[in-house]
C-alpha cells in the first residue's frame, strides 16, 4: 500500500495554483489524511504525524524558530522548538507535515506567485493546512452548534490555542476575521535558522504569540 504522504500528494495538481486553489488542496488533504488514519474526533494525537514511516520528530530548546524540516539518512527530522506552549508545538508539528506533502513539487506549484511573496504564501498555505488537520470544519461545525460556542472551551477541546481556534472559526464563518499572529521578517527566521545549522529551506518563524 502507498504510504500517506504519497496519498496526500497525489490530491495536487503539478501546475502553478493560486492561493484559493492551494488552500483549497491543503483542506482536503487534512481531511483525506484523517481519512486515511480513520481519526474522527479531537483532539486529533500527535502520534498520527509522528509515527508515519519515515518520521523522527524531535525537541529542543533553546531553538530559534517554532519547527525545521529536513531530510537526513532517508528520514523526515522534524524538530520542534520544546520551549513553546504544547499547543504551539502541535499547530507547527502540523505545518510542517505540510511541508513534507509539498517537498517535490512546489518550485511548481507556486510559480505563479512573484518571488518576493513565495516564502509568505508557502507558510500561509502549511499554517491553513495545521488549521484544518487539528480543527476540520465538520468538527468544528458540530461542536459549534452542538456542544459550547466558548472559544477557550472550544481550544482545550481541540488542543490548540485559543488565537488558532479564533483564526478557524473566522476560516468558516463562524466569528470575525482575526490576524492569529505576528511575525518577525522572513529574513530574520532565514538567518536563525542557518546558525542552528538546519536545511533553511523548510521552517517556520516563531511570532510573540503561542499558537
Amino acid at each position: 500500500m502507498r504510504s500517506v504522504v504519497a496519498q496526500l500528494r497525489d490530491l495536487t495538481p503539478i501546475r502553478p495554483l493560486t492561493k484559493n486553489e492551494a488552500l483549497s488542496i491543503a483542506e482536503r488533504q487534512s481531511l483525506r489524511f484523517l481519512d486515511l488514519l480513520g481519526i474522527s474526533e479531537g483532539p486529533v494525537p500527535e502520534s498520527a504525524i509522528s509515527e508515519l514511516p519515515r518520521f523522527f520528530v524531535t525537541r529542543t530548546s533553546p531553538f530559534p524558530v517554532s519547527g525545521a524540516t529536513h531530510w537526513v539518512s532517508g528520514r523526515w527530522v522534524v524538530i520542534l522548538n520544546g520551549g513553546e506552549p504544547v499547543v504551539r508545538q502541535r499547530f507547527s508539528l502540523a505545518h510542517e507535515l505540510k511541508h513534507v506533502i509539498d517537498h517535490p513539487f512546489i518550485d511548481t506549484t507556486c510559480q505563479g506567485v512573484p518571488a518576493i511573496d513565495r516564502d509568505q504564501w508557502t507558510e500561509q498555505v502549511c499554517d491553513y493546512f495545521a488549521g484544518c488537520l487539528l480543527m476540520p470544519r465538520p468538527w468544528l461545525k458540530r461542536a459549534w452548534t452542538t456542544e459550547t460556542q466558548h472559544v477557550p472551551t472550544l481550544a482545550r477541546r481541540f488542543h490548540v490555542s485559543q488565537a488558532a481556534m479564533n483564526t478557524r472559526l473566522a476560516q468558516i464563518g463562524l466569528s470575525d476575521d482575526t490576524k492569529r499572529c505576528a511575525r518577525p521578517t522572513k529574513d530574520w527566521a532565514v538567518r536563525a535558522l542557518q546558525q542552528a545549522e538546519f536545511d533553511s529551506r523548510y521552517h517556520r518563524a516563531a511570532s510573540p504569540v503561542p499558537i
